[in-house]
């Protein structure tokens, strides 16, 4: 299988449109057997529930080329189970999981030209979403949804390393208790925009936003969960019912433990303790761990000892030791890695 005459080493992280798709529409109470398309546009009623009312919930994964030449993608019965209860949440039907990892079967293999070669930092982003497509005016359900799912190759989301980044102390929320933080909803994204181009606007890379009830408490950002390292190397990731629960997270939480042989605690993470903590990453689909360097808050600045020049240790360790498995350098703990035939 030939690849794409692309120049790998210099993608950026956006969307490039590749040649095949899955669709499957959800119509008098059942998904139909879904289908492959080229056609990259969706057409839908100008009422529909999507737009009128958010009704929506995605997923973020990734396909690599292993050192071995696999193509593979990292835990995606996770993805498929997340998708699930965002679904739930949203009151809208649930696709099966076993569905869910056909349809990535289907659309990576029909995409594998796509496929960044090994060494070049770069992966096929897979993004399936599903969104309420018949028309809705009344507040409530839609009727009838749609399941897509569509691939784009992406560059490291790093370029020329990750450099820790300057995050602020939000004074916006993200999501309330009892609310949707915990699921991958659209409209969790849409309520983050104000705040992170307002953070942009002031010169910082991203925030951090503290629990609704109290403002105490260390929730996660936008769009990534955190982790700290504590100055005799515990990892400490913040638990909270509103913090969506990112599959990185947990498989660094896996790594430290069972590969590093590290201490890890998940607990509640008092703002109060940040100043505390030795390191400080970012946890994510797109960029594995986002080293931060320094927290503002309201002008006071908290440093962390590893620096603004580059990863702490225990980071660096958890960043090598995961996109080792990713890539096939490092054996996997079983069910981690999911090959796709080509």
């Amino acid at each position: 299988m030939e690849k794409k005459n692309i120049d790998w080493s210099n993608l950026g992280f956006g969307y490039i449109p590749t040649e095949a798709r899955y669709v499957s529409n959800y119509k008098n109470g059942a998904w139909d057997e879904g289908t492959m398309t080229t056609d990259a546009t969706v057409t839908i009623s100008e009422c529909a529930g999507v737009l009128q009312y958010c009704q929506a919930c995605f997923e973020g994964l990734k396909a690599y080329t292993t050192q071995q030449g696999k193509i593979v993608v990292f835990r995606p019965d996770l993805n498929a189970a997340r998708m699930v209860d965002s679904a739930k949440r949203l009151e809208m039907p649930a696709f099966p999981v076993e569905r869910f990892l056909d349809a990535i079967d289907q659309v990576v293999r029909a995409n594998a030209a796509y496929v960044p070669p090994y060494g070049s930092g770069a992966t096929l982003y897979i993004r399936p979403y599903m969104f309420g497509s018949s028309p809705v005016i009344g507040v409530k359900p839609a009727d009838e949804y749609q399941f897509r799912t569509f691939v784009t190759p992406v560059g490291p989301y790093f370029k020329g390393g990750a450099k820790p980044i300057t995050i602020k102390v939000s004074d916006f929320d993200r999501a309330a208790p009892n609310g949707t933080g915990h699921i991958k909803a659209g409209l969790n994204y849409a309520m983050s925009l104000h705040a992170i181009v307002t953070a942009h606007e002031e010169g910082f890379d991203e925030n951090m936003y503290l629990d609704a009830a109290t403002r105490t408490n260390v929730e996660e950002t936008g769009g990534a969960n955190f982790l700290f390292v504590t100055k005799d190397g515990t990892v400490v990731t913040p638990k909270s019912s509103s913090i969506l629960p990112s599959i990185t997270r947990r498989s660094l939480v896996y790594v430290a433990e069972h590969y590093l042989g590290l201490k890890v605690e998940e607990r509640v993470v008092p703002f109060e303790e940040v100043k505390e903590f030795a390191e400080c990453g970012l946890c994510g689909t797109a960029a594995v761990i986002s080293p931060v360097g320094k927290v503002v808050d309201h002008g006071k600045e908290i440093c962390f000892p590893s620096g603004m020049e580059k990863m702490g240790p225990t980071v660096q360790k958890l960043y090598d030791t995961l996109t080792g498995i990713q890539m096939g350098r490092l054996e996997a703990p079983e069910g981690w890695i999911h090959e796709i035939e080509v």
